[in-house]
C-alpha cells in the first residue's frame, strides 16, 4: 500500500522525531557507560549526556510547535483500544521529551550547580540549590528514565507489529 503526500508525517515532523530518537538513545547510552565518580570516563559521558538532554528538550520545543502549526496526518482506523493505547503512549512520549529533560536540569541545579554544556561555555540554572528536592527529584528523573524503556520499547514494537502483523501505513508514514 503506497503512501501518499497527505497521509504521511511532513519531512521536518520525521526529522524531529528522529533525531529525538537518536539523542534519546545517546543520553541512554551516555548514562549506562559513563563510568566510576572522579573518572574522565565519567565528565566526558556526563556531557554527552548533559548536551543530548539539552538537544531533546530544545527540538521537543520546535517539534511541539511545528505539531501545532502544521499538525498531523489522519489517524490510522484500527481497533478503537489500540487507538486509545497509541493515544496514551504518544502523549506520555511528548511529555517524557519535556519533563525528563526539565527533571535533569533541575536535578543538577538544586544540587547547587549549573548544568554545563561542554565546549560552549553555557551554564543552565533555573532554580537553586535545595536538598531537600534534589533527592525527591533526581528520585522522579531516574525512575521515569527507567519507566520509558518500557514505553519506548512499546511504541517501537507497536509500530513494527503496525508494519508486520497488521501490514499497514503507521511505520511507513514516519519513515
Amino acid at each position: 500500500m503506497a503512501s501518499t503526500r497527505y497521509d504521511r508525517y511532513s519531512k521536518p515532523a520525521i526529522v524531529f522525531h528522529w533525531a529525538i530518537f537518536v539523542l534519546v538513545a545517546l543520553a541512554y547510552l551516555a548514562i549506562e557507560v559513563r563510568g566510576p565518580k572522579g573518572t574522565d570516563s565519567r565528565i566526558f559521558w556526563s556531557n554527552v549526556h548533559f548536551w543530548a538532554g539539552s538537544l531533546v528538550l530544545s527540538l521537543a520545543v520546535l517539534r511541539l510547535l511545528w505539531r501545532l502549526w502544521r499538525g498531523a496526518p489522519p489517524e490510522i482506523e484500527s481497533n478503537r483500544v489500540l487507538m486509545f493505547v497509541a493515544r496514551v503512549v504518544h502523549v506520555a512520549l511528548y511529555l517524557f521529551i519535556f519533563v525528563q529533560p526539565l527533571l535533569g536540569i533541575l536535578t543538577i541545579n538544586t544540587g547547587g550547580h549549573p548544568v554545563t554544556l561542554a565546549w560552549l561555555n553555557l551554564h543552565i540554572t533555573l532554580v537553586g540549590a535545595d536538598p531537600l528536592a534534589h533527592d525527591a527529584i533526581k528520585d522522579a528523573h531516574e525512575f521515569i528514565g527507567n519507566l520509558f524503556y518500557w514505553v519506548i520499547g512499546l511504541h517501537a514494537a507497536a509500530a513494527i507489529g503496525h508494519h508486520v502483523v497488521f501490514r499497514d501505513n503507521t511505520l511507513r508514514r514516519m519513515v
